[in-house]
């Protein structure tokens, strides 16, 4: 009998392959946690991992034992009460008693449950399970970080782990046929006349007798093989080895836009609101491309880029011109995001008070100047009121952009998570 022993040594993710299948198991609680977790807790601490319980009666494996009833015959050691024969009556009460202490729940469950960790990526993974980016495309490389090596042809200098036998028993091959085919070929025509001598009832050569010229053909034949023995088999210069090279790693990059409007209608409860979906959507990003820049540009009467505390922290009075922040948006891609090389996403938050003039303005703006450049851009409403003259021009861009063009609104940070669901709902083909 055959034994193989594995001595590898396992790897540090000896137990991914089961992990994977235990989610992939009991992918519904997960999911349950995960959504009751984003329900309970900070968009801002939203990257961590969560605790997962599952009811042990969920995690039970099937067991094949006897029912109630029949003959059974049992052997129990130490028996001093008992002989054969006796027939040993049903416990009274109608079953046994366990030595659990655990009190039975006025819903029916148990208290056991079973309990683990998922990771920060599991976490996400189910967060935005069945979500995808509308027109995700891959542009141009940019500020490629990661490398992967590449096979590159052969080489005669190597290590030994990357030898290919393949490619060095064909070179030997071939060399031993260059070396010693013309000699091969010698030995078959000197043999060939050798054999005519030894059959030949004459001398065939005047000059010399017969026996002297096959003693002559048997030395040069034993000559010639011996110098196709000396012929390596296999030699340092047929040896062949893999080479690699080290070549950039695919990855692309998109740049999201937040927009955001700060004046005075705008309170600190709006701008926590929008904070909270420009940061799920800066995660959910996250998870599609390798680099990710972002721009954020505020506005009242007028629009200006300035960093997160700025954002999201400054407050401002007046009033409302949105098209400032469309048209800056669109000189900062002029200048610095071409759509040839990167993926531009944008997202627009609002209370939706806006110049009734300037409106009209916005609608044109999208229509003929950003959204033929942009992926997706989505824009948010955060008011529980009715809806102002700024909705209703997004309505039309909507009807003409359908696949890079969407709008919610928000009424209460519980809505925030539903709605981003509702924007980037994966499309059924």
């Amino acid at each position: 009998m055959t034994h193989i022993v594995d001595r590898r040594l396992n790897g540090k993710n000896k137990s991914a392959v089961n992990r994977e299948r235990f989610l992939r198991r009991y992918r519904h609680h997960i999911k349950k946690a995960v959504s009751e977790a984003v329900q309970k807790r900070s968009i801002t601490d939203i990257e961590r991992g969560e605790k997962v319980s599952i009811p042990a009666r969920d995690i039970q494996e099937p067991v094949f034992h006897h029912g109630p009833g029949g003959r059974r015959e049992v052997v129990h050691p130490g028996n001093q009460e008992w002989v054969a024969g006796d027939t040993i009556p049903k416990p009274e009460g109608g079953g046994g008693k366990g030595q659990g202490q655990g009190q039975a729940s006025p819903d029916g469950e148990g208290m056991d449950e079973f309990a683990f960790q998922i990771t920060q990526e599991e976490f996400l993974e189910f967060l935005f399970d069945d979500l995808e980016l509308p027109n995700l495309a891959r542009k141009k490389l940019k500020d490629t970080e990661a490398f992967s090596y590449v096979r590159a042809g052969f080489t005669s200098q190597g290590v030994p782990a990357k030898l290919d036998v393949v490619r060095s028993m064909r070179g030997a091959h071939a060399r031993r046929l260059g070396l010693g085919g013309a000699r091969k070929k010698k030995i078959k025509d000197l043999e060939k006349e050798l054999e005519a001598l030894q059959t030949a009832t004459e001398d065939l050569d005047p000059a010399f007798s017969h026996q002297d010229q096959i003693k002559v053909l048997e030395d040069e034949i034993a000559r010639l093989k011996a110098n196709v023995k000396r012929i390596p088999f296999i030699d340092e210069i047929d040896l062949r080895y893999r080479q690699h090279q080290k070549q950039p790693k695919p990855a692309t990059s998109a740049v999201m836009f937040c927009l955001m409007d700060v004046s005075g209608s705008m309170t600190q409860m709006h701008k926590d609101i929008a904070k909270r979906f420009f940061i799920l959507l800066y995660l959910f990003l996250k998870k599609n491309y390798k680099k990710i820049e972002v721009v954020f540009i505020r506005h009242h009467t007028s629009a200006k880029e300035v960093d997160e505390e700025e954002f999201f922290y400054s407050r401002e009075t007046g009033g409302t011109i949105v098209s400032s922040a469309l048209k800056l948006m669109h000189r900062i891609i002029d200048a610095r995001y071409s759509p040839a090389e990167w993926n531009i996403y944008a997202a627009q938050a609002s209370d939706g008070d806006n110049w009734n003039d300037d409106s009209p303005v916005c609608g044109k703006l999208l229509a003929n100047s950003i959204l033929p450049l942009v992926q997706y851009y989505s824009y948010i409403e955060i008011t529980p009121q009715d809806h102002q003259m700024l909705w209703y021009e997004y309505e039309k861009i909507l009807e003409q952009f359908p696949q890079s063009f969407a709008m919610q609104q928000i009424a209460d940070p519980a809505d925030i998570y539903p709605v981003f669901r509702q924007l980037f709902e994966r499309k059924v083909a």
